[in-house]
């Protein structure tokens, strides 16, 4: 049995933009001179495609050239370079090296320019309008319940006697000899967030006194929000494990969002060898990516219009793409799906 989502929290129609486009944004994380950012630049074009009526922010660390700061710009991303967020010293072995940078990821709350943003990785890609969940009510934190499914999982008693959250009935929390049944647990590659000095502050704060466990900022993140969390949808944050481990609650027609965070799943490292890779949907899934990331009429472009004085005007795209759509939506409302 499915776990129960809060789909009562997802509004039910695509509403007229009531905030300002510099109210609200997108923002991504990058670190590093990797390959990383052709993830990023598929997010922007990906977000592009889908007519997405805010900005992107990548916040990207000292260490992220200038050549790829240049090539996101140039996809109209806001770059905005932030300090790293360093957790206590300690011997925690993280269940991936790299995890220790995702901590960096707290400066996205003090970003206060804007009332509301949603986070997303830069190993996701949008396949379908999200702008709706910047309407959702305020003072919650809202993301996509994880699986506990796979290897990386295996430190945690979850993963040793088979339970997941995503399909509670099949193995029982056995609370006689584990306590009560964990909190709901999100996936941190996708959430709603408001920013606000005061959290950001305290975040920063909390994390000096906590202990470093093996998923870095997303236990982190899950601790300090456990009292505000509001699970949403699948379809919003497709953890690509869900399709092998949890088939039955996946209706792949429907999912908007796409996180390609499986072992061998990053579109632009895809070979094929790795364990589940084959699988036809997968091959689907990379393929639809690699549509997006290769359309070069997904490229930014500036129009431009000569007033009557002959002088040559800039005008954002992604602006004169938001008008439109904030016009079309005042004749027809878009009903959104029901939760998976």
């Amino acid at each position: 049995m499915a776990p129960e989502l809060a789909a009562a929290a997802v509004p039910t129609a695509v509403k007229p933009t009531v905030l300002p486009a510099e109210g609200r944004a997108y923002v991504t994380f990058l670190a590093g001179n990797g390959d990383y950012v052709k993830g990023v630049v598929g997010l922007a074009k990906g977000l592009r495609k889908v007519g997405a009526a805010y900005p992107l922010v990548v916040t990207v660390l000292p260490d992220v050239p200038e050549e790829h700061r240049r090539e996101l710009e140039g996809q109209d991303c806001l770059v905005r370079e932030i300090e790293p967020v360093h957790p206590p010293e300690n011997q925690t072995h993280f269940a991936m090296a790299y995890y220790v940078i995702n901590y960096s990821k707290l400066r996205i709350w003090e970003f206060v320019e804007y009332s509301k943003m949603i986070y997303l990785d830069g190993d996701i890609q949008v396949f379908d309008n999200i702008d709706h969940l910047f309407d959702l009510p305020e003072g919650r934190f809202y993301a996509v319940m994880d699986c506990f499914c796979e290897k990386t999982w295996s430190h945690t008693p979850q993963y040793k006697i088979g339970y997941c959250q995503q399909c509670p009935g099949r193995v029982r929390w056995p609370e006689a000899e584990l306590g009560s049944r964990p909190a709901p647990y999100f996936n941190a590659g996708m959430f709603v967030f408001e920013p606000g000095l005061e959290t950001y502050n305290d975040l920063l704060r909390t994390l000096q006194v906590t202990r470093p466990t093996p998923f870095a900022e997303q236990d982190f993140l899950n601790m300090y929000f456990r009292e505000v969390y509001e699970p949403i949808p699948l379809v919003y944050n497709l953890v690509l494990a869900m399709l092998w481990r949890h088939p039955e609650n996946v209706e792949l027609e429907d999912v908007k969002v796409v996180h390609y965070c499986a072992a061998g799943s990053k579109p632009w490292r895809y070979t094929g060898e790795e364990d589940n890779m084959q699988r036809e949907d997968i091959k689907m899934l990379v393929k639809r990516w690699w549509d997006i990331y290769d359309d070069q009429t997904l490229d930014y472009r500036k129009v431009t219009t000569i007033s009557n004085e002959s002088e040559v005007q800039a005008i954002d795209m992604q602006q004169f793409m938001a008008a439109a759509l904030a016009e079309a939506r005042k004749v027809k409302y878009v009903a959104a799906p029901s939760a998976a």
